[in-house]
């Protein structure tokens, strides 16, 4: 088996890509955005951590989270998230058991989400505000949004609120994007 190399500085912050299964298009429907919702308040409640930005694609997340000093184990926190969407959805989107491979049923995994997720350790400020940017151009860069603020399912607006972002931001085009986000 694999060993993936991942940072587990305790009280990080960390940027994170989590993709559905054939990366088929459900988590923007209400039942699974509902599903996520009440999963990560859930796991929020037993294993507290920050959400400073967040995008939903309907095949793929994108977020930030800051995890409590002390604590590194950011893949407990996505494992139990998504056990409890898979579960919540079953009946809605999930993919009958015949469609799962012999490894997905040895594991007892469903076929919702993709096994792993890709997470990236911010470094600065820099390196915050640039994946910042990144999560709320993501609908725009992938083509389900002309504008940022067009994008329901996004921090973005809080944000705005905030007076972080003007509402134009990025204006009618996307923002010019380099570097390795997770895709």
């Amino acid at each position: 088996m694999s060993r993936y190399r991942r940072s587990h500085a305790p009280g990080a912050t960390f940027f994170f890509t989590v993709n559905t299964l054939a990366r088929r298009p459900v988590l923007t429907t209400a039942p699974v955005r509902r599903a996520l919702r009440e999963a990560i308040a859930e796991v929020r409640l037993g294993t507290p951590f920050i959400v400073h930005a967040w995008v939903l694609l309907p095949d793929h997340l994108h977020c930030i989270w800051e995890l409590p000093p002390g604590d590194a184990d950011y893949g407990i926190r996505w494992s139990l998230i998504k056990r409890r969407v898979t579960q919540a959805c079953a009946g809605d989107s999930e993919e009958p058991s015949a469609q799962r491979s012999s490894s997905r049923v040895k594991r007892r995994e469903g076929a919702f989400w993709q096994r792993r997720f890709w997470e990236h350790q911010i470094r600065d400020e820099n390196d915050f505000a640039r994946h910042v940017d990144y999560i709320h151009n993501n609908p725009v860069k992938h083509g389900y949004a002309t504008f940022v603020s067009d994008w329901p399912y996004s921090t973005f607006h809080r944000f705005v609120k905030e007076g972080v972002y003007a509402p134009d931001w990025a204006g009618a085009s996307p923002i010019e994007q380099t570097g390795d986000f997770g895709e």
